[in-house]
């Protein structure tokens, strides 16, 4: 047998036989041999590492979200490194401008305060395949769930509970956020369940973080008609409201009903657990890390797409009676 045969087989090349490919593969598995993976991207002339460039590592969100691109990557065999820009934009122009080139092979990047036009100023040639809401129409692959639908189904939910005055907490000035896409779906489906829009009961917040939540929660306690429902921009800051709520002797869902967004797990397990919207994170991360090593390795592949994957609504106590 030649060893062209033997490397076919181990490097998953076409075309070699079943009864070869098993006979080698059985060779394979009696001698355990594994595959020098750094040495095999040197020849190539890559390093085998590619990036996850996130704007929050301590979100949960975008915790569970790496772990799905990790273990992608290692099946595929590359490794995957985490860069947390902090949602900085220097620290996220540094990422776009080459620098980098000699370290990794491609970056999937979830861009928290640079646009389209710097994504188009680009010129390094490093493959790049984006996440989120940060930017649109670009020419590279980008991958994010609908936003706007998402926000609609949150606020259905609410209105199919009976609730009415629905406050939207997490709203950002700087309309490139997904945040700008939720609370648009929220008017939206607000003006689609025929009741009015309020703008005292959209809270803006600096950040996504809990404590955010408690205080915009706060001041929304404060008005003189408070509301009877709270959507979330994520499951942070609906956590932070819901303590804001039990603070103030409210009872969840009978007096105040909340959801959230992004199924992280410390919904699941909280006292009401929270309801919430949840994106095919695993599915999310797969995607990216896919279509990132087929750039990589100049596989015949389609013009940049934009893929939207699922989501769905997790009604849980927060939202329905005990």
């Amino acid at each position: 047998m030649s060893l062209a045969t033997v490397s076919n087989v181990v490097n998953g090349y076409r075309p070699v036989g079943e009864q070869t490919r098993r006979r080698v593969q059985r060779a394979i598995d009696e001698l355990g041999y594994a595959p020098n993976l750094g040495a095999r991207h040197l020849r190539r002339g890559r390093t085998g590492l590619i990036a996850l460039a996130i704007p929050e590592l301590n979100n949960p969100y975008f915790a569970e979200l790496a772990g799905s691109a990790i273990r992608e990557a290692a099946s595929l065999g590359y490794t995957l490194v985490l860069e947390d820009t902090a949602a900085d934009r220097d620290r996220e122009l540094a990422l776009t401008d080459g620098s980098r080139r000699p370290v990794i092979d491609g970056l999937i990047f979830s861009p928290g305060r640079i646009g389209r036009d710097e994504i188009l100023a680009r010129t390094d040639p490093t493959p790049l395949v984006l996440i989120g809401e940060g930017v649109h129409d670009v020419p590279h692959d980008h991958i994010a769930i609908d936003n706007i639908a998402a926000s609609h189904a949150a606020v259905q939910h609410l209105v199919s509970i009976g609730r009415h005055r629905i406050a939207f907490v997490g709203a950002q000035a700087d309309d490139r956020q997904s945040a700008h896409l939720r609370l648009r779906g929220y008017r939206e489906a607000l003006t689609g369940a025929g009741l009015p829009f309020e703008p005292t009961l959209v809270a803006a917040t600096t950040q996504f973080r809990r404590v955010d939540g408690l205080r915009a929660m706060r001041d929304l306690l404060a008005l003189d008609e408070p509301p009877d429902a709270v959507f979330g921009y994520n499951d942070l800051i609906a956590i932070g409201a819901m303590r804001a709520i039990g603070e103030a002797g409210r009872r969840i869902p009978d007096d105040i009903a909340v959801i959230g967004f992004d199924d992280i797990e410390e919904g699941r397990f909280g006292n009401p657990t929270l309801t919430t919207i949840s994106p095919d994170k695993e599915r999310i991360g797969r995607l990216a890390v896919r279509s990132l090593v087929a750039r990589i390795e100049g596989r015949p592949v389609h013009p940049p797409y934009d893929v939207r994957p699922p989501f769905h609504l997790v009604p849980r106590e927060s939202t329905l009676a005990q």
